[in-house]
């Protein structure tokens, strides 16, 4: 973690987990293959990875290039490469199933879902979602389902360009399944995606392209330097809610989670309200996060030092 965001690397081989552990991150997604957009890891190379890594990590399963629309022999490599991956203590599963319309396969979704949280383990929908036509439509299905995280770049090419997607999956329902952008991250960018979005993680390869005899791509240790060293500060927050009714509707109605989402606050603390004459409170702001307030109601934050 970096400033309060959470970071997930995307790892094709055990040297990669390896260079991910010299940095703070805070999860790999384990796969193979990430020239070919990342497929299911080998049964070893997970092992050894969570032998020698101290990082949480969750395996893809994919088991071809191309779309997300796979037949029965594929879904059963699916599952029985899950199971194994979760028998074998795996933090979560990165999968996805599409038809052939674009739009969530949600049998096989729920059927997913339900064999890895039999685990307490976390379901991950990966970057097939940004095949679908309807994100909105989409996003309910996957929620419906009881989709932990959803990994996207906006159903765009990269994060950057579908930033305006991925602005509004937040906003709209951030507080019903974990956005998770990836793809195109870099320390260029990471500072509008981080302020505009207001999500609390990020995925990133950080990946260079490496000769052998012939290229290929690899984690690279400065790309994720890079990165990390310009994820900027998150705000801590502090508020005031003089008015019981609104402090009680604050609990019930779940605003504040909303409100920490929406402004990609660290934590709320209430105060006293005589703190705020006092000087003690700095700023004031009327957070525009669908919650009820008036002038007399408002809520003061302050920055934390």
């Amino acid at each position: 973690m970096v400033n309060h965001y959470k970071i997930e690397i995307c790892c094709g081989s055990l040297t990669d987990c390896m260079t991910a552990e010299k940095y703070p991150v805070d999860r790999i997604e384990l796969n193979s293959g990430l020239e070919l957009g990342g497929l299911t890891p080998s049964l070893s190379t997970f092992l050894l990875a969570k032998e020698k890594s101290t990082k949480k990590i969750v395996c893809m399963v994919r088991p071809r290039t191309a779309g997300f629309c796979y037949n029965n022999y594929e879904i059963s490599t699916m599952f029985s490469d899950a199971d194994v991956f979760l028998k074998n203590g795996a933090e979560g599963i990165v999968f996805g199933f599409l038809n052939p319309n674009r739009t969530i396969d949600v049998d096989n979704t729920k059927r997913m879902v339900e064999l890895i949280h039999s685990y307490q383990k976390e379901a991950v929908f990966h970057k097939a979602f940004d095949e679908v036509l309807d994100y909105d439509k989409a996003i309910e299905d996957l929620i419906s389902c009881n989709v932990d995280r959803v990994l996207t770049s906006g159903t765009a090419p990269t994060v950057l360009e579908g930033l305006d997607v991925i602005t509004h999956l937040e906003q709209k329902y951030g507080n019903q399944i974990e956005i998770l952008p990836g793809c195109g991250i870099k320390e260029d960018n990471i500072v509008e995606i981080l302020e505009k979005s207001k999500v609390s993680q990020f995925h990133m390869t950080a990946k260079s392209t490496f000769e052998d005899h012939g290229s290929y791509v690899a984690v690279d240790g400065r790309n994720v330097q890079n990165v990390l060293d310009n994820v900027p500060e998150h705000t801590e927050c502090a508020f005031i809610l003089p008015d019981k009714k609104l402090e009680k509707d604050f609990v019930d109605k779940k605003y504040k989670n909303k409100l920490l989402k929406s402004h990609s606050l660290k934590k709320i603390i209430k105060l006293p309200e005589n703190l705020f004459s006092q000087g003690v409170v700095t700023s004031i702001f009327v957070f525009e996060a669908g919650i009820p307030h008036n002038d007399k109601n408002i809520f003061a934050c302050y920055i934390e030092d």
